[in-house]
Parts: C-alpha cells; sequence; structure tokens
C-alpha cells in the first residue's frame, strides 16, 4: 500500500510539536507561525495556541482568540474549544458565557469530547440559558464514552452525589485508568471522607499514580 508523502505543514507542525515536547519554545513558535502561513486551520489553531500560552513569544490573549477565530470558522474544532475557553475566561475578549456555549457546540460537533464535558459543567452551573440543569448528567456521559476523563470523572461525581456507589465506582474508575495527575488529585479530592472500600480503593490508586508521576531528582 502506497503511503501518501507528507505535506511541508504536515512536517512543520510535527516539528513544531518536538520542539515544544523539548522546551525549545521559540524553535516551536517559528514553526507554528510558518505552517500558519499556508491558512490550514490546524496551523492556525496551533500559533493560536502559541500566542495563549507564550510559546516562544509574548502571551497575548487577543490574538490568539483572532486565530482561534480563523481556524474554527475554517473547520478546526480544537480552536472552537480554545476560542470557547477564552470567552469563559474573559481573556482577549469580552466574556461571555453563552457565546463559550455556543462554540463548545461547534466543538463537540467536530468530535471533540471535552467540549461535551464543558458543557455538563455549563449545563449544570445554569450557566448558559439554553442548557437544562438536567442534560449535565447526559452531556457528561456523552464525554465519558467519547473518551474524555473528566467527563467521567464528573459523571462519577454526580452518581456518588444520588449515592449510587457502583456506577460511581466504574465511572471514577475509567477517569483514573484514562488519567493524569490533574484528574488524580480531582479524584483523591472528591473521595476524601469517602468510606465506601471499592471507592477507598481508587482513592488510593490515584494517589500511587500521582506520586509516580511527579518528576524524580538524581540523587547521586
Amino acid at each position: 500500500m502506497d503511503i501518501p508523502p507528507i505535506s511541508v505543514v504536515e512536517t512543520q507542525l510535527m516539528l513544531g510539536q518536538i520542539h515544544l515536547d523539548h522546551g525549545r519554545l521559540q524553535d516551536a513558535f517559528m514553526m507554528f507561525e510558518a505552517a500558519a502561513r499556508s491558512g490550514e486551520p490546524r496551523a492556525v489553531n496551533m500559533l493560536g495556541r502559541a500566542y495563549e500560552r507564550g510559546w516562544g513569544t509574548a502571551c497575548n490573549p487577543a490574538a490568539a482568540a483572532m486565530y482561534f477565530h480563523e481556524a474554527a470558522y475554517a473547520g478546526d474544532p480544537w480552536a472552537a474549544f480554545n476560542l470557547a475557553d477564552l470567552y469563559m475566561a474573559g481573556r482577549g475578549v469580552t466574556g461571555d458565557p453563552d457565546r463559550a456555549c455556543d462554540l463548545y457546540v461547534m466543538a463537540a460537533r467536530g468530535g471533540v469530547a471535552k467540549a461535551l464535558t464543558m458543557l455538563g459543567l455549563l449545563a449544570e452551573d445554569g450557566t448558559c440559558a439554553v442548557l437544562s440543569r438536567q442534560s449535565a448528567r447526559l452531556f457528561f456521559h456523552a464525554a465519558a464514552m467519547g473518551g474524555d476523563c473528566w467527563g467521567a470523572l464528573n459523571l462519577g461525581r454526580l452518581h456518588l452525589a444520588a449515592g449510587n456507589g457502583p456506577a460511581a465506582t466504574h465511572w471514577i474508575r475509567m477517569a483514573l485508568e484514562h488519567g493524569f495527575s490533574d484528574v488524580f488529585r480531582a479524584i483523591i479530592h472528591l473521595l476524601d471522607g469517602v468510606t465506601d472500600p471499592a471507592l477507598r480503593l481508587l482513592a488510593t490508586q490515584a494517589a500511587v499514580r500521582l506520586d509516580y508521576a511527579r518528576p524524580r531528582h538524581a540523587t547521586g
């Protein structure tokens, strides 16, 4: 089977990510900026991320919002998600939860499971007028089924609050299996004081994974 050639933009994005992973932020910025000149939505989104996070350039949320907007409406769902986050935080744009809600919907329709979790949180808090509080569990369930560990954790949290220990255990275990340090911390906090043995075991496992995830320093 013939393997299609990797485009110049794809190569620039991969190099940018490699530089980013190794802490070479200015080199990463140069690659993302070069890739974005093509107008390719994923590349424009990554340039927006560089300005949002200050990767190799001055942090500039307004510039990030401009690039996210361009990429989102050119079809990149992660750009829609990132722009929604800026509207939620009021960074680089005027805070607007309803606008953020619309963008999370756009991102979710594009396959970003994490956007479903955000819609669940907006529904639960009553932040967005078009979402009912009753829909929060459905959003969290859809996010969890889409592979988002935060969706699984929030679904477990709702079951825990409702007194359904087995369901809470199932979803929190899923969050643990697919999570990372911030998720492990959230699990430990959520289960603090819980006496159910199955849930206590998950809290212990989360603490072990969190400890293992901490960077080790040479002593010799």
